[in-house]
């Protein structure tokens, strides 16, 4: 097992993510990591197939429809939406993705709360891309008081790691 660390080093230095699973519907923690990139200078691009705009930016329907390929990819959807987007990942040559899950990289403990689907994983691995299968970019960019509490509770706790 390793540490999520570098993964999330290697994730944050990417210039252009993509964010998949931003919602006008309700507030969730897609649309504070999308504005969580965007306040930390990242070009980021919204994806909801039902939205073409988010926040007065466009929204795109799929990766595919984006102007520029992202460098990264963030997935806050249901994991069955994650296998598609990974697939699009692997269409698209995109060499990075993160999948939120509420409970560190433990999604196990949090099945209705995450976003990783081993299926996903899998794919990503066999692929060539990388993955962290699991935890919150709002955890390492600039975290407020929660986001700060859950990533150090979760390292403590060894849910942090990352299986390889």
């Amino acid at each position: 097992m390793a540490k999520i660390d570098p993964l999330v080093e290697d994730f944050l230095a990417q210039e252009k993510i993509a964010v998949v699973g931003v919602s006008d519907k309700r507030e969730t923690g897609c649309n504070l990591a999308y504005r969580k990139f965007k306040e930390n200078g990242y070009t980021v691009s919204a994806v909801n197939p039902r939205l073409t705009s988010f926040e007065d930016d466009p929204c795109y329907p799929d990766l595919g429809s984006i102007p520029e390929k992202p460098d990264a990819v963030f997935i806050l959807t249901n994991p069955k939406i994650s296998e598609e987007i990974v697939q699009q990942c692997v269409d698209l040559g995109i060499e990075r993705v993160w999948m939120h899950c509420l409970m560190g990289t433990k999604p196990g403990l949090a099945a209705n709360m995450t976003s990783v689907s081993p299926e996903a994983v899998r794919l990503c691995r066999e692929n060539g891309i990388t993955v962290i299968p699991g935890s919150c970019p709002n955890q390492f960019l600039k975290p407020d008081f929660g986001h700060r509490l859950m990533r150090g509770m979760f390292g403590t706790i060894g849910f942090l790691r990352v299986e390889e």
